[in-house]
Parts: structure tokens; C-alpha cells; sequence
């Protein structure tokens, strides 16, 4: 049994107080956002707590799904690297941007300098999406939906270049008979996020599934779990998203969570199983029982 940590949605923080001309355009309202709510909402304690539980459990790799940052401020882009070397190193750990980091144009750059090691493909090129990296019976497909946007817009986009390489990696795979698994940060179907906050060009990820399909595909950016299901020319392909690894819980979203996914072997093929592990009402990280990966 192969064994998979999801976790997503980080926010790291404190966020360091930024200079004034690191203000003068969309952070001056990201900023104003995190002192008003985001700060009390995403708890560093509890994200410690929820990482040195998941590194317990001991899986074999660990995927993360972006939003490292806050607003991308350069001094959060150093914090970014020291996050996912507490998580494990670049050979275990796999990891895409999300919108955050991505939050004025420069910011991606930035932080992919910082992780390259973790976008490190089999092919040795770093920083280059879609990325294959081959771990056991598993070939992880990085995406980046990351792109800077205009203030109060999180929408992210693959763009046609990198959904054909996408496409030619995964038609590629599939007569290796390996778990083909896709990491990227937007929920990548339509409908899996609200205009303005979605993956803009879902319908072309839906099509692409359709022609050479996907054994599982990871997600993060609305803060909440959630399944959805996109046909594969095998059958149904499950789109997994989870809650931020950071969120203290409120009346809109639930407390910090990470996914364990088991991949093992039957006489029909792989099986897939997920354990959902997060914040109980004591403050503490446990089991909350499996995830039914029911249609």
C-alpha cells in the first residue's frame, strides 16, 4: 500500500509588516483583508499541530496544493521554502502554486525560486508545469492554475500550452499501467468554484479527463472538502478538494484538515482509499473517519 498526505491552503503566516511601496497595488487589499479577518482565521499553532500529526502517520509522499502565501510579499517567499522543508524534502514532497502565491505579477517567480526543488520533475527541470514525478506505482502530473489577477478576483487558468502537455503526459502513462495522479491548486471542473474565484478555462480540464482520463485529482482553494467526479474514457475519475491545513473553523468553513489516500492493488486494478484526519471540537488532530469515494 502506497500512502499519499494531502494537505493544501497553508496561508503561513504572521504576515511581516510590508513597506509601503510593497503596497501600492493589489496587496494594499489582500493586506487589509488579513489584519481585518484572515490573521485570526488561519492559526500557525494549530497548522504545527496538523503538520507533526501528518508526519506521524508516515506516508510515503506528501502533495501540497498551493497558497504558501498570504499576498506574496517577498519576505513570505523565504517562509514558503522553510514551510515545505519542515514538511519533508524535495524527493517526498510535491508541491503547486496557488492564486496566492501567484498574488501580483513577480510573486509566482519568487516562490518558485524558493521551492524549485519541490517542482523538480523526473526530468530534472524545475519550476517547468506540468511536472511528472514518478514515486512507487504512483506518477504525479503538477499543474500550475496560478496567474496574478486584478483585486478582488482568486480565478486561476492553465492556459492551452500547458493542458496539451498535460494531456500528451497523461496519454503517455496510461499503457504503464501506474496511478496516474493530478495536483493542482483551483478546483479544475466547472462549478467548483464561483466566478471570479474559478479555474476559467475547467471546461478544456474536463475534456482532456474525458479523452485520457486520471486515476485521482487533488485540489485545494475553497477552503472546504469536497468530491466531485469527471468522466474518464475508463469510468469516473474523483476530484478530491481539502479544507485549509490552517483554518480554525468558522460558520462558513470547517476547521484545519489534511487527506491520507491509500493506493494498493486488487485482482481488478488499483484501489483507492482515503482517510480524512483533522481539528476535533478539543483542539486537537485526529481521525474523522474514511472518506466515502462514492459516485
Amino acid at each position: 500500500m502506497f500512502r499519499i498526505a494531502h494537505l493544501t491552503d497553508p496561508h503561513v503566516g504572521p504576515l511581516p509588516r510590508p513597506r509601503l511601496r510593497e503596497l501600492l497595488n493589489k496587496r494594499i487589499t489582500g493586506f487589509v483583508n488579513y489584519r481585518r479577518g484572515r490573521q485570526k482565521l488561519h492559526d500557525m499553532e494549530l497548522l504545527a499541530l496538523l503538520v507533526a500529526d501528518m508526519r506521524a502517520q508516515a506516508p510515503d509522499h506528501i502533495a501540497c496544493t498551493g497558497d504558501l502565501c498570504n499576498v506574496g510579499l517577498p519576505s513570505e517567499w523565504k517562509t514558503s521554502r522553510v514551510f515545505l522543508e519542515g514538511l519533508g524534502s524535495p524527493e517526498t514532497v510535491s508541491f503547486v502554486p496557488g492564486n496566492h502565491d501567484a498574488y501580483v505579477p513577480g510573486s509566482l517567480e519568487g516562490v518558485l525560486a524558493e521551492c524549485a526543488d519541490w517542482t523538480r520533475g523526473d526530468d530534472g527541470a524545475c519550476c517547468a508545469f506540468p511536472y511528472l514525478r514518478r514515486r512507487g506505482p504512483v506518477a504525479i502530473v503538477g499543474l500550475s492554475s496560478a496567474i496574478p489577477t486584478a483585486p478582488f478576483v482568486a480565478s486561476g487558468r492553465l492556459g492551452r500550452k500547458q493542458l496539451a502537455a498535460a494531456e500528451k503526459l497523461l496519454a503517455d502513462l496510461a499503457p504503464d499501467g501506474c496511478f496516474r495522479l493530478v495536483l493542482v491548486h483551483h478546483p479544475p471542473h466547472v462549478g467548483g468554484a464561483k466566478a471570479g474565484r474559478n479555474l476559467t478555462d475547467a471546461p478544456r480540464f474536463e475534456e482532456m479527463i474525458r479523452r485520457v482520463g486520471a486515476e485521482l485529482v487533488l485540489h485545494g482553494h475553497n477552503h472546504t472538502g469536497s468530491l466531485a467526479w469527471l468522466q474518464g474514457p475508463k469510468g469516473a475519475v474523483p476530484v478530491i478538494g481539502a479544507p485549509s491545513a490552517s483554518s480554525r473553523g468558522s460558520a462558513l468553513v470547517p476547521g484545519a484538515e489534511y487527506n491520507v489516500y491509500g493506493i494498493g492493488r486488487d485482482e481488478t486494478g488499483f484501489v483507492l482509499s482515503a482517510e480524512r484526519r483533522g481539528l476535533n471540537g478539543e483542539g486537537a488532530i485526529v481521525g474523522l473517519g474514511e472518506l466515502a469515494l462514492t459516485r
